[in-house]
């Protein structure tokens, strides 16, 4: 590692972003903030800027991103002011940068990923997306680029975490991996009366802070999904080797089963903070501002299966894995789409898997392990367009 890290935010505004630089602000003598990147919150975003004064700030829309630059300027900032997914990628390879945080939600971050990646970025990857849609192609452009990358989901942070440095080990060490889940708001509720949930109810996590879509990602279990599908890319497991258990306490991240049925376990309290002290600082530990687990007063941790009635989404995930290159990507895009409808009020909560169902099992990709980033980019923009359609007949 360098003396000190020339940082990259991918999504600096959200809540991996925000904790991302209060870790960093613990530790100003390690970190460089570069650049500092947001969607649409350019309010936030240039707070963050005149905070940490970096060399670039990108937003998704080019009329934003003139009036930010524009504020900026009167408070006798440098900073230059970019839009788009091309300024994203360009920030994310920049031959200054040497650290990434991947921190945009949904398969925008894809691009940015993968141009980190080629570039030999030490990649903190908090997008699950990158992986589940752009699958061994992201892998691929990780070992070309000798990229260093390092997981900040919390799961799978942990799991890293319980395994050696040596990649070279893993295979023969693993028997297979339990991914933990809190369950989110409605573990305990009625299945037949989660079609009357409200947004405010299903964002509403009881152990995590997050933003609305990954809290609904969490209600519904379609986050574990997804991270069923990044650790299968992520540590090169076969699909049974990954499994899933509810853990309501959110103590233990995840667990590793070894050869011999020993288990190995990350504790530590539910702090998106955590894991990304350990990305920033890996192979080193740094603190990370979270608070220490008080063993003396911890409630008991207990577990229990993940119901199929209450969570059908989540048995998409291995369905996807055993399906044709592409089908994470037909999965991810059906979702996104469809949890966007569920916040606007425009559908149920239980009609997200609904769609999601029907866009995974009636959009095909049309290319085999070949498939190139455009391909994918284009079955993701089909499998968007299946669940709009689907949405607007069921409206009408």
């Amino acid at each position: 590692m360098p003396a000190k890290q020339i940082l990259a935010v991918l999504g600096a505004t959200g809540s991996i972003g925000v904790s991302t630089l209060d870790v960093v602000a613990r530790h100003a003598d390690r970190f460089e903030v570069f650049a500092l990147t947001a969607m649409r919150r350019a309010d936030l975003l240039e707070q963050q800027c005149l905070q940490w004064r970096p060399r670039f700030a990108v937003l998704g829309d080019a009329r934003a991103a003139a009036d930010l630059q524009q504020r900026l300027r009167a408070h006798g900032l440098r900073t230059e002011v970019r839009s788009g997914a091309k300024a994203l990628a360009e920030i994310a390879s920049h031959p200054d940068v040497t650290t990434v945080m991947a921190a945009i939600v949904g398969a925008a971050g894809l691009e940015s990923c993968m141009a980190a990646a080629r570039a030999g970025k030490r990649l903190l990857l908090a997008n699950k997306e990158a992986l589940v849609v752009g699958g061994h192609l992201f892998m691929d452009a990780v070992r070309a680029g000798g990229a260093t990358l390092l997981p900040i989901d919390s799961e799978h942070s942990a799991i890293f975490q319980c395994l050696p440095e040596d990649r070279s080990t893993w295979a023969a060490r693993i028997d297979h991996i339990v991914l933990t889940a809190s369950g989110g708001p409605f573990r305990t509720r009625a299945p037949d009366t989660l079609g009357d949930v409200t947004a405010e109810q299903a964002v509403a996590h009881p152990n995590w802070v997050m933003g609305r879509k990954i809290s609904v990602d969490s209600a519904t279990m379609m986050n574990k999904a997804l991270e069923v599908i990044e650790a299968h890319w992520l540590f090169d497991l076969a699909p049974e080797q990954v499994r899933v258990v509810i853990h309501p306490q959110s103590v233990i991240h995840s667990m590793v089963v070894c050869r011999d049925h020993s288990v190995l376990a990350q504790l530590g309290t539910p702090d998106m903070r955590v894991p990304i002290a350990f990305g920033l600082a890996f192979p080193e530990r740094l603190a990370s501002g979270a608070s220490q687990l008080d063993f003396a007063t911890m409630p008991a941790l207990s577990f229990e299966p993940a119901d199929r009635e209450r969570f059908p989404g989540l048995y998409l995930a291995w369905e996807a894995l055993r399906g044709a290159a592409g089908s994470g990507a037909v999965l991810n895009a059906a979702n996104e789409i469809a949890v966007a409808a569920f916040l606007e009020g425009a559908i149920r909560f239980t009609d997200i898997h609904r769609v999601n169902e029907h866009v995974f099992n009636n959009v095909r990709p049309a290319h085999a392990d070949g498939a190139t980033l455009g391909d994918l980019l284009a079955l993701d923009e089909r499998a968007r367009a299946a669940a709009r359609e689907l949405i607007q007949r069921w409206r009408r």
